[in-house]
């Protein structure tokens, strides 16, 4: 009898593998995503916790090599001036370079 489940010997392997394919098909369109979005969240919070201070500590180690190469042709006190003015432009050049390229929403 085709139409009985009960006298298929292999209606056990056939419903597993139903089962099995219908609990992962549910897996992979719910918790896949979730998962990538988590590690997605936790990694661009990392990346941004250590750009911070890596940022902090390049700016600061640009201004003094500056100065210490500004020093070689004028007295310190104005190296760190100079040095002061010239990052600082170049800051808001890039400032500005970057405020310029920004989108715009449609009003």
């Amino acid at each position: 009898m085709p139409g009985n489940p009960l006298t298929d010997p292999n209606w056990p392997s056939t419903l597993a593998d139903q089962v099995e394919r219908v609990v992962g098909t549910v897996r992979e369109k719910t918790t896949a995503p979730a998962i990538h979005a988590a590690r997605a969240v936790v990694y661009g919070l990392l990346i941004f916790i250590i750009a911070i201070p890596v940022v902090v500590l390049l700016v600061i180690v640009i201004t003094r090599g500056l100065q210490s190469f500004l020093d070689l042709f004028m007295t310190w006190a104005q190296a760190v001036y100079v040095s002061y003015f010239l990052l600082g432009g170049i800051l808001i050049a890039v400032g500005a370079l970057l405020f310029s390229k920004r989108h715009l929403p449609d009003a």
